[in-house]
């Protein structure tokens, strides 16, 4: 079971972290955001991933390039260049990395990407911004039960901001951000059947446009309701409090 991560957007309402790497690069913890989503998977058995590059893709690719090394206790002889790899801190992770083009809309990248997963009865597929404690597993087998085409994990977001009731210039009632006042959103986190790709175009195809909205049109796409933690990182005032969270004994997306 493989899954498609979108990275290659530009975050441009993060700007301040994006200039120099992609979103998902933005680091939570010391580590990239990319790689907390990828343990997400990975708790539940499933380490084959296809991540989908825009924006400044080689930064990720020199990630994932240097990431053994990085991880491991090495010797290094200077003199004939050999490098012994002793002890490696790394996970179990099958990692295809696919150029889908600076300029390409989310649609575009998973139409890219479906070569690599066509051959398969399912495949996972998130964005690189966000982080949930999704039991992929449980979502992969109500997903496998229903037999539509497309599972999207709803998600209530907690409110930003306390909400108010008026009557006139009177304040009645306050809310300080109750989540069961907000209503459902895509949470990212989909598992989709091959077959979705009749629905993606070319390059300029929008997932969360035609192809999502034809999906529930024809009574192919179906909720999984998620009541756990989940949180977008789209601001550095969302990076921070992720970053926060990840100081946690166990970060609340691993809970």
């Amino acid at each position: 079971m493989k899954t498609i991560i979108l990275a290659g957007g530009r975050g441009s309402r993060i700007s301040e972290e994006t200039d120099t790497r992609p979103k998902p690069m933005v680091t939570i913890g010391g580590r990239p955001l990319l790689w907390h989503i990828m343990s997400i998977y990975s708790r539940y058995g499933f380490h084959e991933f296809i991540v989908c590059l825009g924006y400044k893709g080689y930064v990720i690719k020199e990630y994932f390039a240097n990431y053994l090394l990085h991880n491991s206790d090495v010797t290094m002889d200077l003199a004939t260049g050999d490098i012994k790899i002793h002890a490696a801190k790394t996970e179990p992770w099958k990692v295809t990395l696919v150029d889908t083009g600076a300029e390409t809309m989310t649609g575009g990248r998973i139409r890219r990407a479906m070569p690599f997963v066509e051959n398969d009865d399912a495949f996972f597929m998130t964005y690189g911004d966000g982080l949930g404690n999704i039991n992929v597993a449980q979502l992969l087998e109500f997903h496998r039960n229903h037999g539509q085409l497309a599972t999207m994990t709803a998600v209530q977001p907690s409110p930003r901001f306390g909400s108010l009731e008026l009557e006139g210039s009177l304040i009645t009632h306050f809310a300080e951000k109750a989540p069961a006042s907000a209503g459902w959103v895509n949470g990212g986190f989909f598992v989709l059947s091959p077959a979705v790709s009749t629905y993606l175009t070319d390059d300029s195809t929008i997932w969360e446009r035609g192809p999502l909205e034809n999906l529930a049109q024809e009574h192919e796409l179906m909720a999984y309701e998620h009541r756990g933690f989940w949180h977008p990182m789209d601001t550095l005032r969302d990076r921070d409090y992720l970053d926060e969270l990840s100081g946690t004994a166990v970060p609340p997306w691993m809970a």
